[in-house]
């Protein structure tokens, strides 16, 4: 059950997309445009669908009236049951008299799965709106640092020059690739069936005296048309009620958004510790305190995104595991188990995409550190490019290879850039009939050596890379 979040903080951020009131009210808009499609399609009076619409503000959904719901709830199975007896009364004093057109048709599971299609709904523009801004953020990086050279590290250990903005472009790709799976993915279809997934009671209600089975059909096809178009939702071919490849797409696309967030976290997370002091997160007025040691600035965004992206996977598995449940022509608990690890997923995810845009436009970048850091790393991390350089120059000498030889440089010299490139001078010159690279005079061999050992020289097409993902966001949002 979402609440305020005192074991989610930062859901907050999110959870009235999606509580108590928000999924009573979806249940009550859900009613609501079925008896104004049957008003559409001919079958009810406008005067009942009036009466019918002005009903849902009158239910109540205070904070007593829905833990009533909630225990009334127990009695079906599920919420609607009690809540749809709740608004049939205020239909009833509405209209004058009861409306059988209210749920005439329906069954429950039409009314959650749609209900949940509009929670879905309502969440994803939530989502893709947070992943608009975090994208816009990180293009900024990736083009402004394109070539701020720092440390690469893989396997947690020093690797070879990359430059931050590279880095931004790789949360970047992460980030669209998320937005486009979430606008293509994080949205359900209408839910119809009926009691057993014949739609037998509306195709009775939508046929005439003396209709063909094909003209009752497209009765039924118009009416199921009109709701859709009333919640704004897509039509379905069929009926869906133990076919939950639909909700396993809306949960995939928002737990591989946290994941994406997640993984820009985590690098936040690592180059904002002080002995690394790469990033620095935006402050805020009682953001990152600590309850014992005042001098400490938690990066407190990075901890709410990580945290998501470690509960995701598990809130993805109880869905998964309620469609793998699903039998019959109706689930029997696979249906019940998926809606709340749905709701749970789908406010993390979008507390997540508004925590990573507030991170994404307010992160500090330490040049200046990451330069600092670069050169502790020593010559190491130019080895690849001293290897690729001279191993043609030095030959395998004394039954040694020229990487053998070069690695033995580095490691006695693993700080000294100008030493490192007075020995390697020394080792090509000690052998026999070197020839040195095209332009290149032996005079000039040290001074070449040593500009091999600037890492400026060697990132590659990683200021391309930043272009090409700046670009492609940008073609992404003309889409």
């Amino acid at each position: 059950m979402i609440e305020a979040g005192l074991l989610l903080p930062g859901a907050h951020r999110a959870a009235a997309l999606a509580d108590d009131r928000a999924v009573a009210r979806a249940i009550l808009r859900v009613e609501d445009a079925w008896v104004t499609a049957q008003s559409r399609t001919g079958l009810v009076p406008a005067a009942a669908a009036e009466a019918a619409h002005a009903a849902v503000d009158r239910v109540p959904l205070d904070e007593a009236s829905l833990t009533e719901l909630a225990v009334a709830s127990e009695g079906g199975g599920n919420p609607v049951i009690p809540l749809l007896a709740a608004y049939r009364r205020v239909v009833e004093e509405e209209h004058g008299r009861p409306l059988g057109a209210v749920h005439a048709g329906l069954t429950s599971q039409d009314v959650m799965d749609t209900t949940l299609a509009l929670v879905v709904e309502d969440v994803r523009g939530t989502v893709l709106d947070g992943l608009d801004r975090t994208g816009d953020a990180l293009a900024g990086l990736a083009v402004r640092h394109r070539d701020t050279v720092m440390v690469g590290r893989t396997l947690t250990q020093h690797a070879l020059p990359v430059s931050f903005g590279l880095k931004a472009a790789s949360w970047l790709a992460g980030v669209d690739d998320a937005a486009d799976d979430v606008a293509a993915r994080a949205h359900l279809p209408v839910s119809f069936g009926g009691a057993a997934g014949t739609l037998a009671a509306t195709v009775a209600r939508c046929t005439h005296p003396g209709d063909s089975g094909q003209r009752a059909w497209q009765r039924v096809r118009e009416l199921l048309g009109h709701w859709a178009e009333e919640l704004g939702l897509e039509l379905p071919d069929g009926v869906w009620h133990t076919n939950r490849v639909p909700v396993l797409r809306a949960a995939g696309s928002l737990a591989e958004t946290t994941a994406a967030l997640s993984r820009m976290a985590n690098d936040v997370l690592t180059m904002s510790r002080p002995e690394v002091g790469e990033l620095r997160e935006p402050a805020a007025e009682g953001r990152g305190v600590s309850s014992a040691m005042p001098q400490k600035q938690n990066p407190v965004l990075s901890v709410l995104l990580k945290r998501t992206g470690i509960a995701a996977p598990a809130l993805l598995a109880q869905v998964v595991a309620g469609a793998s449940a699903a039998d019959d022509e109706r689930p029997d608990g696979g249906w019940h188990a998926e809606w709340p690890a749905l709701r749970e997923l789908a406010v993390l995810t979008a507390a997540a995409s508004s925590h990573a845009a507030e991170l994404a436009e307010g992160l500090t970048v330490g040049e200046e550190r990451m330069t600092r850091n670069l050169a502790d790393a020593g010559t190491g991390v130019m080895a690849e490019r001293l290897n690729t350089a001279l191993a043609p120059v030095l030959g395998e000498r004394d039954g040694r290879s020229a990487k053998q030889r070069i690695q033995a440089a580095v490691r006695a010299e693993p700080q000294d850039p100008d030493a490192l490139a007075a020995a390697l001078a020394a080792e090509v010159r000690t052998g026999e009939d070197v020839e040195l690279p095209e332009g290149v005079a032996a005079s000039e061999l040290t001074g070449w050596i040593r500009g091999l050992l600037d890492p400026r020289g060697y990132l590659g097409a990683a200021p391309q890379l930043c272009e090409r993902a700046a670009a492609r966001h940008d073609e992404r949002k003309r889409r």
